[in-house]
């Protein structure tokens, strides 16, 4: 009696338990990693909006106010070359994340099979 069930929770663990913990822990580490991506695009983004502020604040003649539109169109230019790295970022990010998790699903079935053959 003790060896069926011990048996019956060597499957469960084996099919159930480890697969959820192995799938639970690869979305922890995805969820991070996008959180983290999208903190350090929010914190470039306002870094950039505060430094153009400021040049706009310095605007106090006709020669200023070409160094600030010179400016914007720079700041503008590396926002959107920093939202096409972010975004490759996140497509990167989550190709991983679906492999990964593909990967779970791929042991989890082969092993439910070897179970199921016992």
């Amino acid at each position: 009696m003790n060896k069926a069930a011990e048996k019956t929770s060597q499957q469960v663990e084996s099919i159930f338990v480890s697969p959820m913990r192995s799938y639970t822990l690869t979305a922890l580490d995805y969820y991070d990693q996008i959180v983290s991506a999208q903190l350090d695009a929010a914190r470039a983004y306002s870094d950039l909006s505060i430094a153009q502020a400021r040049t706009w604040l310095e605007v106090k003649d006709a020669d200023s106010f070409k160094k600030a539109i010179e400016s914007q169109q720079k700041t503008a230019s590396d926002l959107m070359e920093r939202m096409k790295g972010d975004g490759e970022k996140v497509t990167s990010l989550s190709q991983h994340f679906v492999q990964d998790s593909q990967k779970v699903a791929e042991d989890t079935t082969k092993k439910a099979v070897e179970s199921a053959k016992q």
